[in-house]
């Protein structure tokens, strides 16, 4: 059943604590507009009507079929909607927009899933194909999470700050994750943040921009098998250590750079790099290429759009297909990501 409500957050605590109903679904993360709440073989669909309660339409009930189908009038004026859960693989199309988002802007930050606070660092989020996220967890302690899954083609999760305890489907104890450390979470992976550091922050790439959050009432963690070999949608995990990983030369010794597995584990669908600018990098972009500031600061150029200056925690969309270059008179450090994957040394 579909009910719109005027204050999302009251309505999923009414039916949760008060009417015995569990909470399954919310999306976005981000700035959550619609959630799914169950009890016995009861599915609400909750929705945001974005200002006065408006009047509930005759009620509807909303099925999810493997095969789409026309809504049709069911008994008693109930309405029955056929729909499949969202489609996980969006192609993500070629722009001209060069896109830089500026930490220095502080009203950017919302409260989403989990009480955690987001930044969007995609303003138009590529015509919804992929959504960039600057994520803060404020408190130190155990953090209000559940056994949760996406319906996502790509989803990537890189520590910028703190640490964060996480445990996933599959691959053992829980582990920590620290600054530096990245994550690919593979589509419908089981996973659940458990605890976290004063001030943890982690940078967060998933596509398509606008994705379901999937509550998994039946399934523990960690769970009994262990299995760091399977695949989950056609991709692996991956717990990339920065510790433990080597840093390469790159370009005659202008710029290294660190991998961290993610091409290979998602078969070239994207990669996600850290790049060590030591003079200049000159670099041609693919259809999506993201960068975003770690440390230091430096000369953005892009051939045909102009230059900028890029500081620490500012992010920067490239127009696809376009000639670039990088330019730091000090060290300066970036988290590259690309889809597909990057395909140059």
């Amino acid at each position: 059943m579909v009910l719109s409500c005027s204050d999302l957050d009251a309505a999923i605590a009414f039916y949760v604590e008060t009417a015995g109903f569990r909470l399954d679904m919310i999306m976005p993360a981000d700035a959550p507009t619609v959630a799914v709440v169950s009890r016995e073989n009861l599915v609400l669909r909750l929705e945001h009507c974005g200002g006065a309660a408006e009047e509930n339409p005759p009620a509807r009930l909303r099925l999810y079929s493997e095969q789409e189908k026309p809504s049709e009038d069911g008994p008693g004026g109930v309405i029955l909607e056929y729909g499949s859960s969202s489609t996980a693989e969006t192609e993500i199309p070629e722009s001209a927009e060069w896109i830089i988002s500026r930490a220095e802007d502080g009203t950017a930050w919302i409260q989403g899933r989990a009480g955690m606070f987001y930044r969007d660092l995609i303003p138009g989020r590529r015509q919804q194909s992929v959504i960039a996220s600057h994520i803060r967890i404020v408190e130190a302690g155990p953090v209000p999470d559940y056994v949760h899954y996406h319906h996502v083609g790509f989803q990537m999760i890189y520590c910028r700050h703190g640490w964060g305890k996480l445990v996933y489907e599959d691959q053992g104890p829980a582990f920590t994750m620290n600054e530096g450390d990245c994550v690919l979470q593979p589509p419908t992976i089981r996973h659940q943040v458990l605890e976290a550091s004063a001030g943890f922050e982690v940078i967060e790439l998933g596509s398509p921009a606008q994705h379901e959050t999937w509550r998994d009432h039946e399934l523990g963690l960690p769970n009994a098998q262990v299995n760091t070999q399977r695949e989950f949608g056609g991709q692996q995990f991956v717990h990339h250590i920065a510790a433990a990983a080597e840093w390469l030369p790159l370009a005659n010794g202008e710029a290294t750079i660190r991998y961290t597995g993610i091409s290979n584990a998602t078969h070239g669908k994207a990669s996600a790099r850290v790049l060590r600018i030591n003079h200049s990098l000159a670099a041609r972009s693919d259809r999506f290429l993201f960068l975003f500031v770690l440390s230091g600061c430096c000369d953005l150029h892009v051939t045909g759009a102009g230059s900028a200056r890029l500081q620490v925690d500012d992010a920067s969309l490239l127009p696809s297909f376009v000639d670039y270059q990088l330019a730091s008179s000090e060290p300066c450090e970036l988290l590259e990501v690309s889809l597909p994957a990057n395909p140059h040394p």
